[in-house]
């Protein structure tokens, strides 16, 4: 069954007249004539008594008619919402962020999204990284950027690995432990630690510095990466953080040893769910921009990479 044949059934119905209904129809009455046969065939039996000049419908057309008229007007429907949202000047895309993620990472990504397609526009929300698994899976997010350290990902969603980025222990200035060039855990037993409360290694790592017998003090929490480094610096405690999110040029940052603690950050969509045009502007955009002067992590390059770090005590997350 076709649509055409479905409007000419409809003309005919209105109309009772296969040459008016032709006539509206803007077809030849040939035309209207073997659709509606066509039609008849197709559902085993007739659906109009042809009484000239005029027809009139069968039971069967009396029957079918209100669910040929229903899916004509939802398939017109479709077309009118498809023809706004193509000429629209704006279309949104709902953008998760863990907030523990540095704005600065995000800015290159961002700016070639709009300079490609001057009308999408971003709804950027940061927030942990459970929070942000369960809001795309939930479907209140469109895409979202974070990562889950130590855990498999959910089945149902598609990562695509953006960067690695290391973690780092946060010092005060002139701190003893910054004169070293790594740290190793037993160098923090008994240090004052100023936890960032949103970390998403918070209750993973702990295991490692329980296994070499290492206790710290947790004297501060806060979910704000700019109160822990200003607490940092004032010498209140250490910070654990990635890399890229220290901004404040005072504190001393130092990567752990045996273990070593990084995080792999990824681009997270949900399996089978359709890519509208502003998921699929992002996913294109990510795959070509750098990120830290280095393209998006291919999946056979980060296989190599774990293969290469295989004999290292390292914890990915």
């Amino acid at each position: 069954m076709e649509m055409q044949q479905i409007r000419y059934f409809i003309a005919l119905v209105e109309h009772s007249n296969f040459t008016r209904a032709a006539d509206a129809c803007n077809v030849t009455q040939p035309s209207l004539t073997r659709a509606i046969k066509q039609l008849e065939h197709e559902f085993g039996g007739q659906l109009f008594h042809r009484e000239r000049p005029n027809v009139r419908p069968t039971d069967l057309a009396q029957i079918v008619m209100p669910h040929l008229k229903q899916v004509y007007e939802e398939a017109h429907n479709a077309r009118r919402i498809a023809e706004a949202f193509a000429t629209e000047k704006k279309f949104k895309l709902r953008l998760g962020v863990m907030c523990t993620i540095a704005p600065t990472l995000l800015i290159e990504l961002l700016n070639s999204v709009k300079e490609r397609d001057t009308r999408l526009e971003v709804e950027i929300r940061d927030s942990s990284a459970r929070k942000l698994d369960e809001e795309l899976l939930e479907g209140s997010l469109d895409i979202a950027i974070y990562c889950i350290p130590g855990e498999t990902p959910n089945p149902r969603l598609h990562t695509m690995p953006l960067f690695r980025e290391q973690m780092m222990i946060v010092l005060p200035p002139h701190h003893p432990l910054g004169g070293r060039t790594a740290i190793q855990l037993r160098d923090l037993h008994r240090q004052r630690y100023l936890n960032r409360s949103s970390c998403e290694f918070n209750g993973y790592a702990d295991k490692f510095f329980e296994a070499q017998g290492v206790e710290i003090e947790t004297v501060y929490r806060s979910d704000r990466d700019d109160w822990i480094q200003a607490l940092v610096r004032s010498g209140l405690g250490f910070g654990f953080m990635p890399e890229y999110t220290v901004t404040d040029p005072a504190v001393v940052t130092r990567p752990t040893m045996a273990p070593e603690f990084w995080r792999d950050v990824n681009l997270v969509t949900v399996r089978g769910r359709r890519h509208t045009p502003a998921v699929g502007a992002l996913v294109r955009e990510a795959m070509r921009v750098t990120w830290h002067g280095k393209p998006a992590i291919s999946v056979a390059e980060r296989a190599n990479r774990t293969k290469r770090r295989q004999d290292l005590p390292t914890v990915q997350g």
